[in-house]
């Protein structure tokens, strides 16, 4: 079954072994809440199945302990076997390797996110979108993708 970490769940899958790498404090020290766009780097998971590699979302982030690190062999090797699934774009916002926002198990059936995609599905209360404030639904899209992948085995 597909699972989905996200901020403190992230922090928690990665505890637990069942993502590799940690989350640390913010590089600068200090709590971010902000709007934050992210690129799309993998769609083999069922949460990103109905996405496109390279194209961006804007998710609200809102973290204190959300800077991703691991090894540097590690993170080659996330990087060679696509599971880095988000990347932050536009800035790093808590100095993450590598602008990491995302990555998945090696099977691909758990990920971790720190941006809040449930912040971003209703239309009047998600980010900035295409249509004005607050109407922002990109991160109902890895919901949909889910349920899709679900409903189709």
């Amino acid at each position: 079954l597909p699972v989905l970490g996200i901020c403190n769940g992230f922090q928690i899958l990665c505890e637990a072994r069942l993502l590799p790498g940690a989350l640390i404090r913010n590089e600068h020290q200090r709590f971010v809440c902000r709007d934050q766009d992210l690129v799309v780097e993998s769609t083999r998971t069922a949460w990103t199945a109905s996405l496109t590699p390279g194209e961006t979302l804007t998710i609200p982030l809102k973290n204190g302990e959300g800077g991703y690190v691991a090894d540097e062999a590690t993170l080659d090797r996330l990087e060679d076997s696509g599971q880095v699934v988000f990347r932050y774009t536009g800035g790093n916002p808590n100095g993450s390797a590598r602008d990491i926002a995302g990555v998945s198990n090696e099977r691909g059936n758990v990920v971790g996110l720190m941006p809040h995609p449930e912040h971003a599905v209703e239309p009047g209360f998600g980010p900035r979108g295409a249509r004005g404030p607050r109407d922002g639904v990109d991160g109902l899209r890895l919901f949909t993708s889910v349920l899709s992948t679900l409903v189709r085995t």
